[in-house]
């Protein structure tokens, strides 16, 4: 019997599918954007070049999912009874459906998350037989990489299922693993940094709610935990993690080896990392300044020490954004809220007035703002997530939700094999009129 999620979701893909081929049938010519050398050298950044109705990334609004802004996401989506953040499992059904979930969505929703949390027992071995001294995030990818043996998909492909259902195997799948991710990851935190110790899960919590109660974790962690996926879970298909993602499954690979190499994708330090990065610059800065409590006139000789230095200041900036990431700001209201008197925080909003102005007298920032990684590191540091190797297991954890949402419809919608075509930089200087073409003797 399927779910309301998975009825709701084949009305809409039949739906949507005359759509997509009209567009490749009848406009299939027309020109959407320009191919530069810069946009070639330079990573194909800007590159109008991919598909996804999940997220769209505005400059000045930031990221919107299925066309809501993040606080009109946080404002109408359902909470737990008691919470301040909505539902993980809701932001789930808005990404696959475009339609926000009433409360008896919810409630099938995470009995449906709840009833395949179960990890089979050969992950925590797999998992235990890592070195100590592991990094976290080969870990994660290792144990979500084996479980490739569940995958739904892989035997229905193998028996010859019809194309047009391909959605359908990849969304149990997406299911099964995002309702396990919780478990892995604190059962990975468990075995590097708590001697082992596991917490249970408790069957009778949500997706945030669990996952904070097997961290150990008090309320309000439980509500960190909810924002810090939500946010986390989508940023347009073009950035490394979810470009990896749906470009693996484009060769129809299944989702656990596609969400597999999405999370070796984020593990690199120009694209999961930044946090990390705030916090050491934060407490590097505390150190040699010699206080918790700088004053501004500090602040603002560090800031310039280090911009003068030839570097960046960490948490500030985006490719996109031209504004303060909401993503940020969602985090900051949290936190004057909950952790107003933590010290970093207290650090943190200093710098937010600091930081820009500076930047804008510098010059060389496009976007002087800060942007998500300059807030969320050190709100898991103040409840006692002090790992730093761990924090992308968090952003991988949430980034997968948008990832698998993408990887299902682009089965629905059958998109093709992703496989764009190279050039030599001969070829390059001949385009550029650098060089003559060669012509053949």
């Amino acid at each position: 019997m399927a779910t309301n999620l998975k009825q709701k979701l084949y009305e809409k893909i039949e739906e949507w599918r005359p759509r997509t081929q009209k567009l490749l049938d009848e406009y299939g010519d027309v020109v959407v954007d320009k191919v530069t050398i810069s946009k070639l050298i330079g990573g194909m950044r800007g590159l109008k070049s991919l598909v996804t109705d999940i997220s769209y990334l505005d400059p000045n609004e930031g990221i919107r999912y299925r066309g809501y802004t993040l606080p009109e996401v946080f404002e109408k989506l359902p909470k737990p009874k008691g919470a301040e953040m909505p539902y993980v499992e809701g932001l789930f059904y808005l990404l696959l459906t475009g339609e926000l979930p009433d409360q008896s969505d919810m409630a099938d929703l995470v009995d449906e998350f709840s009833k395949r949390r179960i990890v089979p027992r050969y992950i925590y071995e797999v998992i235990d037989a890592f070195p100590c001294c592991s990094h976290p995030m080969t870990i994660f990818s290792a144990a979500i990489l084996t479980m490739h043996r569940e995958s739904f998909f892989s035997k229905k492909y193998n028996a010859g299922i019809n194309k047009l259902d391909y959605w359908d195997p990849m969304y149990e799948d997406s299911l099964n693993l995002l309702a396990k991710l919780p478990e892995i990851a604190s059962y990975i935190y468990a075995k590097l940094y708590r001697d082992g110790k596991r917490i249970q899960s408790n069957p009778n919590l949500d997706f945030g709610g669990n996952f904070a109660f097997m961290m150990g974790k008090e309320k309000p962690y439980d509500d960190v935990s909810r924002l810090h996926f939500i946010i986390h879970s989508d940023h347009e298909s073009g950035n490394v993690s979810a470009h990896t993602g749906h470009l693996v499954a484009s060769s129809l690979s299944d989702v656990y080896q596609s969400i597999s190499a999405m999370v070796n994708g984020l593990a690199g330090p120009l694209h999961g990392l930044a946090n990390q990065e705030v916090l050491r610059w934060l407490h590097d800065l505390i150190e040699k300044i010699g206080t918790d409590e700088p004053s501004e006139e500090e602040l603002k000789q560090y800031v310039w020490n280090t911009l003068n230095a030839g570097y960046v200041i960490p948490g500030y900036g985006h490719a996109v954004l031209r504004k303060t990431d909401p993503r940020y700001s969602l985090q900051r209201e949290f936190s004057l809220k909950h952790m107003a008197d933590d010290k970093l925080f207290k650090v943190v909003n200093k710098l937010y007035n600091i930081v820009p102005p500076i930047l804008k007298e510098h010059g060389h920032a496009k976007n002087p703002w800060p942007n998500v990684d300059a807030q969320s590191g050190v709100i898991q540091w103040h409840y006692g997530i002090q790992e730093y190797d761990f924090y992308t297991v968090l952003f991988g954890i949430g980034r997968a939700i948008g990832i698998c949402a993408n990887i299902i419809w682009d089965r629905a919608l059958l998109y093709p094999l992703e496989r764009p075509k190279s050039l030599t930089t001969d070829m390059l200087e001949e385009i550029a009129g650098i060089r003559e073409k060669k012509t053949a003797d």
